[in-house]
């Protein structure tokens, strides 16, 4: 299967280790083109200038949104965050909201914490919660 793996580039270290994961599977795997940099650099997120030069430098937008048209699923890595259970931020808001309407298979790492902004939005959509087990990815 073909699966774009994204969330927040807080986990960008995560999503590197995910993508190695998937393929030993056999999956291929894509993921952002700039979460090299956030890897190397977490002072990257720090600072709305770098992150925006990044992000525009890549055309990360669109750029991510083409990389989920080609798969046939996108994994949300959504790890806890700001004391928030399966923290999803705007971008990923819509990501998600990309793959739904391109009928793609959409997994969440995390259950979603209901006090999140975007809770029943993810809930209409129904995505498969994997509790962090890779295997429940087909």
């Amino acid at each position: 299967m073909k699966i774009t793996v994204g969330g927040s580039m807080t986990f960008a270290r995560e999503q590197i280790e995910i993508k190695k994961e998937l393929e030993k599977a056999g999956h291929k795997v894509l993921i952002t083109d700039d979460i090299e940099s956030f890897a190397k650099d977490e002072a990257i997120k720090q600072s709305f200038e770098e992150e925006l030069k990044l992000c525009l430098e890549c055309d990360v937008i669109r750029s991510f949104f083409n990389k989920i048209a080609e798969s046939d699923a996108y994994l949300v890595c959504n790890y806890e965050k700001n004391d928030i259970k399966g923290y999803l931020g705007a971008s990923v808001l819509m990501e998600i909201g990309l793959a739904y309407y391109l009928k793609k298979k959409i997994y969440l790492f995390s259950e979603v914490d209901k006090e999140q902004k975007y809770a029943l939005e993810i809930a209409v959509i129904a995505p498969v919660v994997i509790d962090g087990n890779l295997n429940k990815i087909i």
